[in-house]
């Protein structure tokens, strides 16, 4: 399972443009309004074959003028609760504040792993400033510059070195797995309860590779698949849960470890900017995705028509990816919870969905004719022939087209939304590549 690395440290010392570095990306826009979209904070990254995940602590907090000790202190925390290797960065330029002191005598008494990074060590005179962060009591600091790039090779060797050695899994490959995710309060142990009862004799516990993501293997009613991170679920946080950064930070490891997502949504809050990170993690990830609408029992008018305005708004919210099952459940009351697992399961058939190369172009061919690629500086661009790759994690289908780089992402959704129309790919994302013939 992957790798999570948490970047911490106080406000200005380049903790994002460190987080740029390693996730290859300009995503983190350093000086974007605060309160905006905060996703971004959360990347992949790949050093020396080794695939681990990125999570800028920074990037959360609210209104980032007043940040006060005791928001990094619940950022350092939770870093440490979460994340596998920490990178504590610090600003050569300005020495050691004490507010890095604070921080270092949190991460002094961790069982994990850190790693003290003394950023903007643009020019060799800088290095001489080192030394001084020798009183943090973290060890050597690793010289680099975020910016430049100067540094950072030799940081990632170590960074890798560091993570524990992948056990092999003991899970059964073949056996899909679900990961219950969602907004602190929308009722996610209620209905991971409500499915595994206090019946325990059928539930066996597998610990994963990861400290954190226990699979609860579920086998009852016909069903049979692993429930992720339930370990999480149960156990009460040491942080209070007043920042909505950390239920993502805490769905990373559960999405990533999954086949497929159930997002639970609370039916008398309707979409928040909280639920929409979750869902933009799911996406990232291409994973399968069920949504439930839970509480549906507090709605006191349950007609057809206000079922649609939900749904409609949902999908509003979700868009682009709007094939997706969506299911009106309680989690209390055991109302259609059976159906959210029903739903799950044919997420997952979906996502291994074939379809033959014969009937590929059959179908979308005179589609494409018919509609064909908007022409591009007077040039036509001409769809030969479609094939799905063999062997991929979700459906992806490759169009092979005489101009490759001018077929845009509008066509391509359009491609997506006929393909969706044929044949039956809800609830999995799908991949189409434009490649050359």
């Amino acid at each position: 399972m992957g790798n999570l690395v948490a970047i911490v440290g106080r406000p200005n010392v380049g903790k994002s443009t460190l987080f740029n570095r390693l996730t290859q990306t300009r995503q983190a826009i350093v000086n974007e309004e605060a309160g905006t979209t905060r996703d971004r904070q959360y990347g992949k990254s790949e050093w020396n074959g080794r695939e681990f995940s990125v999570v800028d602590t920074g990037g959360w907090v609210v209104n980032s003028d007043d940040i006060f000790e005791e928001e990094i202190r619940k950022q350092v925390l939770l870093a440490l609760d979460e994340a596998d290797v920490i990178l504590f960065v610090v600003d050569v330029m300005n020495g050691v504040t004490d507010l890095d002191m604070q921080v270092a005598a949190i991460l002094r008494r961790a069982q994990k792993p850190v790693l003290l990074v003394a950023n903007k060590t643009d020019n060799g005179e800088l290095q001489y400033n080192a030394p001084e962060f020798y009183s943090l009591g973290l060890g050597d600091p690793y010289c680099i510059s975020a910016m430049t790039g100067s540094g950072t090779g030799d940081l990632l060797d170590l960074l890798v070195e560091k993570f524990r050695k992948d056990r092999d899994e003991m899970l059964d490959e073949e056996i899909p797995r679900f990961a219950v995710v969602g907004r602190p309060n929308a009722g996610k142990s209620s209905l991971v309860n409500a499915f595994i009862g206090e019946e325990r004799n059928i539930v066996t516990e597998i610990a994963g590779t990861t400290r954190d993501s226990i699979y609860t293997r579920y086998n009852k009613f016909g069903f049979d698949f692993y429930f992720v991170d339930t370990a999480g679920i149960r156990k009460k946080n040491k942080v209070n849960e007043d920042l909505e950064y950390y239920s993502v930070v805490r769905s990373i490891r559960s999405i990533e470890n999954a086949d497929v997502c159930i997002l639970m949504l609370d039916a008398t809050r309707g979409i928040e900017s909280q639920d929409l990170n979750i869902f933009s993690l799911i996406q990232r990830n291409a994973k399968g995705l069920v949504v439930v609408i839970n509480k549906w029992d507090l709605v006191q008018d349950k007609s057809t028509k206000v079922i649609k305005t939900f749904e409609n708004a949902i999908r509003e919210r979700l868009a682009p990816f709007v094939d997706f099952p969506i299911v009106f459940a309680s989690a209390l009351t055991k109302q259609r919870i059976l159906k959210v697992l029903e739903e799950a399961r044919d997420v997952y058939q979906n996502r291994k969905t074939r379809i033959p190369t014969a009937r590929l172009n059959e179908e979308m061919l005179p589609l494409i004719e018919a509609y064909p690629p908007p022409a591009n500086k007077g040039k036509y661009i001409k769809i030969k022939y479609i094939t799905q790759l063999p062997n991929t994690a979700v459906p992806s289908f490759v169009y092979f087209a005489n101009l490759p780089q001018y077929v845009k992402e509008p066509y391509k959704r359009f491609l997506e939304n006929k393909m969706r129309e044929r044949w039956n790919l809800k609830g999995t994302p799908i991949n189409i590549f434009i490649r050359q013939k």
